[in-house]
């Protein structure tokens, strides 16, 4: 009796600590920028990225040095709720599973918060504990941050090529431009390749990539284009 207790005291006191601990960089990321994610480290191996982790190209800019129709695409393409929800859109999670039972080719429901979550904290495995860590950190993501920070920072470290993250990054490699200059039509074709970029190019776009493009062109339409961000960023 006296180990369960002393075990129980020991958890309750490691998830207290652990949570006061995510807390603070939550929060203290809400002001600065992340030097690195969990996502990019992993996938800048050998050597835990003390190698290769060079070879990264990433720089993080302000969302408000961003052409405005990078932030629609990206909620046209990925998360049309995006402003609506706090962190889980539960009406596409419910479509996605009912989808996945009668097709070979699972198709997911994460958010732009939970994508978020997952590149900065996590790897991409599936498991049932790295998704309840994914549901933690983007519930924390969603009552410390602003909308306008998850999106700029899932705008800084998305992977966008291979060895490419952020779309300053790709807007730079893929039209030898900054992103504050992308069109409509570029942003579209940036956020098409999503979500296998290390698959697909801007530069050599085969018919199913500018079909995608049209698709995000029309639904950007649909949303109501750059008046989605009224009051939601500040530009």
């Amino acid at each position: 009796m006296k180990f369960i207790l002393h075990s129980l005291k020991f958890l309750f006191s490691f998830f207290l600590i652990y949570g006061a601990i995510s807390v603070f960089v939550i929060f203290f990321f809400r002001f600065i920028d992340p030097p690195v994610t969990a996502f990019i480290h992993w996938k800048s191996e050998p050597l835990l990225g003390l190698i290769s982790f060079f070879d990264v190209n990433q720089k993080s800019i302000p969302i408000q040095k961003v052409s405005k129709y990078v932030p629609i695409a990206v909620i046209a393409s990925e998360d049309q709720r995006f402003f609506d929800h706090f962190g889980f859109d539960f009406e596409q999670i419910e479509k996605a599973m009912k989808e996945n039972e009668r097709r070979k080719r699972i198709r997911g429901a994460s958010t732009v918060t939970m994508q978020v979550a997952k590149n900065m904290f996590l790897t991409s495995g599936k498991n049932i504990v790295r998704k309840g860590f994914e549901a933690y950190f983007t519930l924390l993501l969603e009552s410390l941050w602003s909308k306008e920070r998850i999106i700029e920072v899932y705008l800084n470290i998305a992977e966008m090529g291979k060895g490419i993250y952020g779309i300053e990054a790709a807007s730079q490699t893929y039209y030898n431009k900054s992103s504050a200059k992308l069109t409509a039509a570029e942003a579209a074709m940036i956020v098409a390749i999503l979500p296998n970029p290390t698959k697909r190019n801007p530069n050599k776009p085969s018919g199913y990539l500018f079909s995608r493009q049209g698709k995000i062109l029309e639904q950007m339409n649909l949303i109501g284009g750059v008046e989605i961000l009224k009051g939601e960023v500040d530009y």
